[in-house]
């Protein structure tokens, strides 16, 4: 059995999550420990401004770049020194980087890219552990969209006999998994559905102070405004068939401002941002179904911290009478831990030469071997 660490800051830039990892041969996987890491507020401002910005120096990249590789060292090390493990008995650690711009269709006339800021040569350096890195643009440069990634994970873990599920992610933008019963012919099929907690936290925070809506009880406080969620629901994304992706570039706060009258109250708009996140996912389910020719899927397996989020599974539940919403724990992983977890995963198909892409999710010309290995 070889340990790794799976490392993951997502678009809520709350912290790195660091997950250690057991795999045997067969790739199955069982979480043993994990870290969380918050990340500082000097930091967090940082990166939000780098993901809008329209110009910026080679000098501010590298600044946050380095800042941010040497908090995912700390993780590393305190997850290792809480569980009395040396950086030896790691085989590698998956790191996925933090997200900067992700455009899988290009701007104007330009290519395609997506872009993580990170160092797997100096985490290298400072933990003494192999690191696999750069996962996305391997895909990317096979013709797909280099996201979601896990949805292979999903399937790894969750794909049962004679069942039809569903895994939904709700991290700062939610990405949703439809898993065909073992043993069926049909593809896994993947995507992003739009966003889930980026905005919901951004308009809390600039009304409410904090960096999030605890257990959605402020969106819960609201009135959904129907006007005004047809017109956000009116974006292109929602309705763009997959493979699909998306990210901050598209949904941010100037996004919303540019749909609102002036005269909403503020936990309004919170409750309709909530319902946004709720019908897209249905809408990004129903999409889902209709391609795979599927049933209504027995279960969903809500992930992330948006599973923690009563207020919105409370919405997701109203739309999905004939789908059971079951804890990600009830099938031995947490909910938090999905995300790095799959980057560890994800670091042993690469060190084994196995390919860590589902064509079917991301649009890929074919499976493909993701990731670089730098060694300590």
């Amino acid at each position: 059995m070889a340990r790794y660490v799976g490392l993951m800051s997502g678009t809520s830039l709350d912290g790195i999550d660091a997950a250690l990892v057991e795999i045997d041969s067969t790739g199955s996987a069982r979480l043993l420990a994990t870290h969380a890491e918050p990340m500082p507020e000097t930091l967090r401002k940082q990166l939000l401004e780098l993901c809008q910005a329209e110009r910026v120096s080679f000098a501010e990249l590298a600044g946050a770049e380095d800042a941010f590789c040497r908090l995912q060292a700390a993780a590393v090390r305190h997850l290792l020194a809480d569980n009395d493990i040396a950086s030896e008995q790691i085989t590698a650690i998956g790191s996925h980087g933090q997200t900067i711009e992700h455009a899988p269709w290009g701007h104007a006339e330009g290519p395609a890219y997506t872009l993580q800021l990170d160092n797997p040569s100096l985490l290298a350096e400072l933990t003494g552990c192999t690191v696999v890195a750069d996962f996305r643009r391997r895909d990317l440069a096979a013709g797909g969209q280099a996201a979601p990634l896990a949805p292979a994970f999903h399937e790894a873990l969750f794909r049962r006999a004679g069942q039809w599920q569903l895994v939904l992610n709700l991290g700062g933008f939610a990405n949703l998994t439809l898993l065909p019963p073992a043993g069926s012919e049909a593809a896994v099929i993947g995507f992003d559905t739009g966003p889930a907690n980026a905005l919901l936290d951004a308009w809390h925070a600039r009304h409410r102070g904090g960096r999030y809506d605890p257990d959605g009880a402020w969106a819960a406080s609201g009135q959904v405004d129907d006007t005004l969620l047809e017109r956000l629901l009116a974006e292109p994304f929602f309705h763009r068939p997959p493979p699909r992706s998306t990210g901050r570039e598209v949904f941010h706060l100037d996004w919303l401002e540019g749909h609102l009258t002036g005269k909403e109250r503020p936990a309004d708009v919170q409750a309709t941002l909530a319902e946004l996140t709720a019908t897209s996912v249905a809408l990004g389910i129903e999409m889902a179904r209709e391609l795979a020719g599927a049933p209504p899927a027995s279960a969903l397996i809500p992930c992330g911290g948006g599973a923690h989020n009563g207020d919105l599974l409370g919405r997701l539940a109203r739309h999905l009478p004939e789908t059971a919403l079951v804890p990600s724990s009830d099938w031995g992983w947490p909910a938090d831990w999905l995300e790095a977890g799959a980057f560890a995963w994800l670091a042993w198909r690469r060190l084994e030469g196995r390919p860590g892409n589902l064509p079917s999710v991301t649009g890929a010309a074919g499976p493909r071997v993701l990731g670089g290995i730098y060694s300590p």
